[in-house]
């Protein structure tokens, strides 16, 4: 914080003057001198915003309407063994959350998913640190050196802590893509798209340019409620997560589209030795989910306003109208960005992105609000 540096000569505990300092002149005569001390320095009193975290409870009137379809009965003598389909390279994921998974990204429109592996996780962070460990342990990149992982800022910022959480010397955190020089070791490169936190569609910023990088493409905002769906999106790593599709954190639900079933098989190893696979009873609730959110599209006729995505995009679009209206005329102090309007396969409309961090920029501070 800037501000004036006060200078206290005589300190004392209990007001604003001080009249405790006697000087002799030289008649021999006493004087006391009075210190007048300024007031003690206090923050202006005003309502604190938390940014460290995020909850993404936005969507709960939705499913305070809509959760009863959503409801499953799990018996006693249900999910008790380790395994769901041996036969599967992710032996641990239960068959209806795989189709599930493949099902709402054929409606939406959003992944091909066509000749990829669907790897679970405990979210897509878990999936992130599965993915790190598939892609620098593969033969094709084992290296004397830990490889480095970039990603183009402004980036998510728990990718550096997670690369760095566990001092691997499999890996470390390389820093901004935009300015790393990879011409030389095999690297990874990780890439967010719509980005968070400022949910710009993004492509590698290195690894396309020098033919050295592996990619994972982090795609968990891109699903209609945040972003027009333009294409498909057709990569050798992608993550997504129930959190941002559907809103539902608590159920810690992820899955990987992993094209390489080399690659996919080293993911499903390291979920088996630090989980031993994934909640079976969240897997069937995220299923039961997953089937009720493709079902909307169908029963609305084919008309994408009136299911989830439709509606939650509304309210996210609403949201960022309050925010625009509530900035306006402070453009001196607050500026927030500009997203063009892009066609929507899934809606069949034009509509401007409504990214679900938002985003402040300043002169004091750079201020993400999660919703």
């Amino acid at each position: 914080m800037g501000g004036k540096k006060l200078h206290n000569h005589n300190n004392n505990n209990n007001g604003a003057v001080d009249t405790n300092s006697n000087n002799s002149n030289r008649n021999g005569t006493t004087t006391t001198t009075t210190t007048v001390k300024p007031p003690p320095v206090t923050l202006q009193q005003s309502p604190i915003i938390n940014l460290d975290r995020g909850d993404p409870s936005v969507f709960e009137p939705y499913w305070r309407k809509n959760g009863g379809k959503c409801t499953i009965t799990i018996s006693g003598h249900d999910s008790l063994s380790y395994f769901s389909d041996p036969n599967s390279v992710c032996w641990y994921m239960e068959p209806e959350l795989q189709e599930a998974i493949r099902r709402v990204h054929r409606v939406v429109g959003n992944a091909e998913t066509e000749g990829c592996h669907v790897v679970a996780g405990t979210g897509s962070t878990v999936l992130f640190q599965a993915a790190l460990y598939a892609l620098s342990t593969s033969s094709s990149s084992v290296a004397a050196e830990p490889m480095k992982v970039v990603c183009a800022a402004p980036y998510y910022s728990q990718y550096k802590e997670q690369v760095e959480l566990l001092q691997s010397r499999l890996y470390e955190w390389g820093g901004d893509a935009e300015t790393f020089d990879g011409s030389a070791a095999p690297f990874i490169e990780v890439v967010t798209s719509p980005n968070n936190p400022d949910g710009s569609l993004r492509e590698a910023a290195v690894a396309n340019k020098t033919g050295n990088g592996k990619l994972i493409h982090d795609l968990a905002y891109y699903w209609p409620n945040y972003t027009p769906i333009t294409r498909p999106a057709d990569y050798d790593i992608m993550l997504f997560t129930l959190t941002k599709c559907t809103g539902h954190a608590g159920s810690r639900i992820g899955w990987a589209l992993v094209k390489d079933v080399e690659v996919a098989k080293k993911m499903t190893t390291f979920m088996q030795i630090t989980t031993i696979g994934v909640s079976k009873d969240s897997q069937l609730r995220a299923a039961k989910i997953l089937d009720v959110v493709a079902e909307d599209f169908g029963y609305a006729g084919n008309d994408a306003d009136k299911t989830f995505f439709g509606e939650s995009r509304k309210l996210m679009a609403e949201r960022w109208e309050k925010l625009r209206e509530a900035v306006k005329d402070k453009k001196d102090v607050f500026t927030l960005p500009k997203y063009p309007k892009r066609y929507c396969n899934f809606s069949g409309r034009y509509f401007q992105p409504a990214p679900g961090k938002k985003n402040i920029s300043s002169n004091v501070m750079y201020c993400v609000v999660r919703t």
